[in-house]
């Protein structure tokens, strides 16, 4: 492995990294979030470890302790599921960065496994570039991937479903009960596609409108596999270290 996780340094160790120029990647996963009946609720941080693991495979890149709390206000009605408002999670990022800044990182990316966090991760960065002149980026996990969604079978998919199965059946095989898996689109298909978004808030009442999931799934990981989560875990982990490459070239020697 080139790359180092931070906890796993002592103090001088990680002066010496930090002095060197190294890129610090900072992975955002929950660790408590509802992903359905078959998979752990810790799914966000699993993926965000392993993508952060094999990004250090290859790359001498510092990792930062997973962030496991965040804006997850969809799922906040499944019993165990965590959830910080917008304003404490976006502090939280903010002061996570400004700390490193501060310790003379330099070079920072972030890797979020979230989809609400993202539009609160961006203000963040925004912040931080407007009171310290630091471009931090980020890598999103619907940028991730692309090139093995045709291998995955769901008519449509976004939590719990065959693509994330898959993946934490390649990472932690144990921790998935494929046996308890349903099929379970919720009222997804009978939404209307048009240019007008809205936010979803999952919900396991029935009376609760078009957000309703009986079992907090959104699609059928009842067909996923451990081979078709390695592919799509290494295709995720070759866009970020292609992405850092271009990023930052002169950091990753």
């Amino acid at each position: 492995m080139k790359g180092i996780w931070l906890q796993d340094l002592t103090w001088p160790e990680a002066e010496e990294w930090i002095n060197d120029g190294r890129v610090m990647v900072i992975p955002v996963g929950a660790i408590c979030k509802e992903h359905g009946p078959h998979l752990p609720m810790a799914t966000d941080f699993l993926l965000a470890e392993a993508l952060a693991d094999g990004v250090a495979e290859v790359l001498p890149v510092i990792i930062a302790p997973i962030i496991s709390a965040g804006y997850y206000p969809a799922f906040r009605h499944y019993p165990g599921s965590q959830h910080l408002s917008p304003s404490t999670f976006q502090a939280v990022m903010e002061e996570t960065i400004e700390g490193f800044i501060c310790q003379g990182v330099k070079n920072i990316a972030i890797l979020n496994t979230g989809v609400s966090t993202e539009p609160v991760i961006k203000l963040a960065l925004r912040e931080i570039l407007e009171h310290h002149g630091v471009r931090v980026w980020v890598a999103d996990i619907r940028q991730l991937g692309k090139r093995t969604d045709p291998i995955f079978q769901q008519k449509l998919g976004g939590h719990g479903d065959e693509h994330e199965t898959s993946i934490i059946m390649a990472v932690k095989r144990d921790a998935v009960h494929l046996e308890r898996a349903r099929t379970d689109y919720g009222h997804a298909p009978e939404q209307h596609k048009t240019v007008f978004t809205a936010p979803a808030i999952f919900n396991p009442d029935p009376a609760s409108g078009i957000d309703y999931s009986e079992t907090g799934v959104r699609g059928d990981p009842t067909l996923a596999s451990v081979e078709k989560g390695k592919a799509a875990l290494a295709d995720m982990v070759d866009d970020l270290v292609e992405g850092l490459k271009k990023i930052y070239p002169g950091a990753l020697h």
